[in-house]
């Protein structure tokens, strides 16, 4: 993966913009990610099901990786079975 490619999940909508690369293998819903998407071949595994949401960063911090979600769609991202968690938003200092 290159910072800057597009990952495409193959049981759902999802799509993701690498921000950060790493040496790993994105999964969604339990199914490898790809570059270009032909059809989606069945369906999220349960438990991993969970769903992306557009405009939320996702990273997996053992190894660096973190992606920015451009399509939602219903399955989780992992990798190595662990899902990506959400990164949260900076809070912005209060103006008096």
């Amino acid at each position: 993966m290159k910072t800057g490619a597009r990952a495409l999940s193959t049981v759902c909508d999802t799509e993701v913009m690498i921000i950060r690369a790493a040496e790993v293998e994105l999964f969604c819903g339990g199914a490898p990610m790809v570059t270009a998407r032909d059809g989606q071949a069945g369906a999220p595994e349960a438990g991993l099901d969970g769903g992306t949401l557009l405009g939320k960063r996702y990273t997996h911090a053992p190894s660096g990786l973190e992606v920015l979600c451009v399509k939602p769609g219903a399955g989780t991202l992992s990798v190595n079975g662990e899902p990506l968690t959400e990164v949260a938003a900076k809070q912005l200092p209060s103006s008096d």
